[in-house]
């Protein structure tokens, strides 16, 4: 049933995406006077449509997609001469034409966000109070640039003050690359480098430190020691083995020291204490290492405060949490190409449908921020310097534009044949990486 809701929402996800993206570059042609042929939602053959003026709107039959076929588009095509072609047009024209798409999806990334947050705004509650570690796990890179517990991060990677939000920002895209750290410790002032490693799990950078936060009970496994134990999704850790707990990592570590000796949980729920004993078992859970478990994924426990902002205070949050996502993502990609970073870490469309039908499911507001999420995403791939992508018709124009002459037709279609292989290696990758990660290992 998952599935068939996850498919649904995909749909309306990449519907809305290519709608916007693709009225872009027709409102641009339309502009310019460059006759449109086709609006098309989907590849392949034409299922159903209409026609108005000069163009045929319509739905084809792979719904994974769309485009805009514009007169004389190709190099090579018989109307390349006529006047409402594209090749006919100035280069400055085509490059808006080609720029046009992506920066529709950026308009639509930030109205989403603007408009939500209009109406309902979530932050969590202390996210702006200094960084203050409260875990360091063993072996980590933290422990090895000689981080404590306590420790205050004054500066990190050239940002003063950080909040923690600052420091995953920065932490998630950095794996293999050293940062300056200054923490205070006891009145004293200390600094130290620390190298964020690849995450096998995640695929992210990690630096092996937590900030302090109240811990919960997040999804169980079925027949496992926490289930047996009476334990329910939503019970607030308190202490184990007497150790308060401060983190998810604090609990993970207990666990592992534990080496399969039973465990004293002091849980609450409904405001009530409880004390339970969970004996770990040693064993595979998911793709991870084979560890001691007791079958539940802690989780933080977070306080929201949601309040609404006016417009001029929503448009603001809205575009500089873009531009933190935009950020983000260019130094995934820089990370990925320096291979810091694993590819593995790219979503694809299996992904992204999975990812659909969960924000779906948990409400309106988590939607619009997914889908706001994968209209940047879709801009700034759209923007990358890969033949038949907008951004290397982009580079190609600009090319042109500095030669002040066309490239020559055989130049052009091979390189839109060496980016359409290309392209096609990237589709087929993602697709394996999302299902090597939904199959279990073997």
């Amino acid at each position: 049933m998952f599935v068939v809701q996850n498919v649904l929402w995909l749909l309306v996800l990449i519907g809305v995406m290519i709608i916007i993206h693709e009225a872009g570059h027709f409102w641009a042609a339309r502009w310019f006077d460059v006759r449109v042929e086709v609006f098309s939602f989907g590849f392949g053959p034409r299922l159903f449509g209409f026609r108005k003026g000069d163009t045929d709107y319509r739905f084809s039959a792979i719904l994974f997609g769309g485009y805009v076929k514009m007169t004389g588009e190709q190099p090579g095509d018989e109307d390349a001469d006529d006047p409402r072609s594209f090749l006919a047009k100035p280069r400055w024209q085509r490059l808006i034409i080609g720029f046009a798409g992506p920066f529709m999806n950026v308009i639509l990334a930030v109205g989403l966000l603007t408009g939500l947050f209009m109406v309902k705004y979530e932050r969590v509650a202390g996210s702006d109070q200094p960084a203050i570690i409260a875990h360091v796990a063993k072996d980590s890179p933290a422990a090895k640039a000689g981080l404590q517990e306590g420790d205050l991060i004054v500066r990190f990677d050239g940002k003063n003050k950080p909040t923690w939000e600052d420091i995953s920002l920065k932490e998630v895209a950095a794996a293999g690359r050293p940062l300056d750290v200054t923490v205070e410790r006891s009145g004293k002032t200390i600094q130290t480098t620390v190298t964020p490693m690849l995450d096998d799990r995640s695929e992210m950078g990690t630096v092996g430190w937590a900030s302090r936060a109240e811990v919960q009970v997040g999804d169980l496994s079925a027949g496992m020691p926490a289930e047996k134990a009476g334990l329910q999704k939503g019970d607030l850790l308190l202490s184990a083995n007497g150790l308060p707990i401060q983190s998810m990592f604090t609990f993970q570590e207990i666990i592992q020291t534990s080496q399969g000796k039973p465990v004293e949980l002091v849980f609450e729920r409904s405001g009530k204490r409880q004390t339970v004993m969970l004996t770990p078992v040693y064993r595979k859970i998911d793709t991870g290492p084979i560890r001691w478990v007791v079958g539940f994924r802690p989780e933080p426990h977070l306080k929201i405060v949601t309040t609404r902002l006016s417009f001029a205070e929503a448009l603001n949050e809205s575009i500089d949490q873009n531009m933190k996502g935009a950020t983000l993502i260019f130094k995934f990609l820089r990370g990925i190409i320096e291979r810091r970073m694993s590819p593995k870490s790219i979503q694809g469309p299996i992904r992204i449908a999975q990812l659909s039908g969960e924000a779906a499911r948990i409400g309106p507001s988590a939607f619009i921020m997914l889908m706001s999420m994968v209209s940047l995403n879709l801009a700034i791939f759209n923007l990358l310097p890969i033949p038949i992508l907008d951004g290397g018709v982009i580079l190609l124009l600009v090319i042109e534009m500095l030669m002040r002459r066309d490239l020559s037709l055989q130049v052009k279609e091979t390189v839109f044949k060496v980016g359409f292989v290309f392209l096609m290696v990237v589709v087929a990758f993602v697709i394996y990486n999302d299902i090597s990660k939904i199959l279990p290992a073997g």
